[in-house]
């Protein structure tokens, strides 16, 4: 069986422009999340985060667009520039391209946006990032709510098992807009304070803004230090809502059995789990029994969600780069506003940034209407 690599990658967040200044953040406990009172966006004062907009452009501009490119065009392509360049691909016929969004160019719906309507397409998307890198190959859009990101990281990997492709860009993103966040206060899920995701004292989600790139290969030569071999992937839809979770984890508890069946190792040798944990009272709930169904309630487990909100889409693949540095650097990253566990099942939460020697981790992801992602991910170096 082909080994198959997530390795060159590139974050954009309101911690940094680069994967390395980001996990530097979340080692120093620095939360990307701010306070917002602005009443034409919302009636209540809510927290996001946000990619900062001047420097966003003039890291744009440092491409030499040729034309007008919408905010989240900006985001994901200045993102992916990062990785291609540091990757030195030929843009070939053997090289593919992902674009993982929940929601795409939405704002090009809003009365006010400059932007034709067509611009919301998801296919529009896809062309305009294949365009301005001139891939060869039509991009492949994947739309599949808050487990895209990781979900595509599956795919490219079984785009290049099938031989299909040799390499697989991704570029990841969602924007922070008023459709989204009037989308998730309807559901009263949105939180007035810093989420605490698995807290007894959690009060909800925060919604937050990321683009995040990277390139799965079957390459092993030249790789960066952060490089993991991807062991093992697993997807399942509990069919049970289109917003609510199974209430006994089935579809995410059927995805981790699928990614460990691919695997030679245990629930034994995972260091730890990169979780979804958004910090609301059912999918935390469900998350827990999950792993407890797989024997998984001792490992070290945190959510990423207090330092950037939930990024949607691009939450999973953001997650996974920090993951990847993780193991690089040996360090368990604290799960940021967790104090006690407010989840009827034990999990092990992250309590304090701490050195230990890691090589394996679990990354999971789940999503309205009932999607679930499951990868195993370990170091080569």
């Amino acid at each position: 069986m082909t080994d198959i690599y997530v390795s060159h990658n590139n974050t954009l967040s309101s911690l940094g422009f680069t994967s390395e200044s980001v996990v530097k953040n979340i080692h120093n406990e620095v939360s990307g999340l701010q306070y917002i009172d602005d009443q034409s966006i919302l009636p209540e004062p809510f927290y996001t985060s946000l990619i900062p907009t001047e420097k966003l452009n003039q890291e744009f501009n440092h491409l030499n667009p040729q034309k007008t490119y919408t905010r989240l065009e900006k985001m994901m392509i200045t993102s992916l520039s990062k990785v291609i360049a540091s990757s030195n691909v030929d843009l070939n016929n053997r090289v593919g391209l992902i674009i993982s969004t929940t929601k795409g160019n939405i704002d090009a719906l809003d009365n006010n946006n400059p932007f034709p309507e067509e611009r919301a397409y998801l296919s529009e998307l896809g062309k305009q990032i294949k365009d301005f890198f001139n891939f060869k190959n039509d991009a492949i859009v994947v739309s599949n709510a808050c487990v895209s990101g990781i979900l595509a990281v599956a795919i490219a990997k079984r785009y290049i098992e099938q031989g299909v492709y040799d390499h697989v860009f991704i570029a990841s993103g969602d924007v922070i807009t008023e459709f989204i966040l009037s989308g998730f206060n309807s559901f009263q899920a949105l939180s007035n304070a810093p989420c605490r995701p698995y807290d007894a004292h959690r009060t909800g989600i925060n919604i937050g803004e990321v683009s995040a790139s990277v390139l799965v290969t079957k390459e092993s030569k030249n790789l960066p230090d952060e490089t993991v071999r991807i062991i093992g992937e697993g997807s399942c839809n509990d069919a049970n809502h289109i917003s609510g979770p199974s209430r006994t984890g089935e579809g995410l508890y059927r995805s981790i059995q699928s990614a460990f069946s691919q695997t030679t190792i245990s629930v034994n040798n995972i260091d730890f789990i990169s979780a979804h944990g958004t910090a609301t009272l059912f999918n935390d709930e469900m998350e827990a029994l999950a792993f407890n169904r797989m024997a998984l309630g001792q490992v070290p487990l945190n959510s990423l969600k207090g330092y950037f909100g939930h990024s949607l889409g691009a939450s999973g693949l953001v997650e996974t780069i920090v993951g990847m540095h993780s193991l690089k650097n040996n360090t368990l990253y604290k799960s940021l506003g967790f104090e006690s566990l407010g989840v009827t099942k034990p999990i092990n939460i992250i309590k304090q940034t701490t050195e230990k020697t890691l090589q394996t981790f679990l990354k999971t992801a789940s999503g309205f209407g009932g999607c679930n992602t499951a990868v195993i991910f370990q170091k080569i170096y």
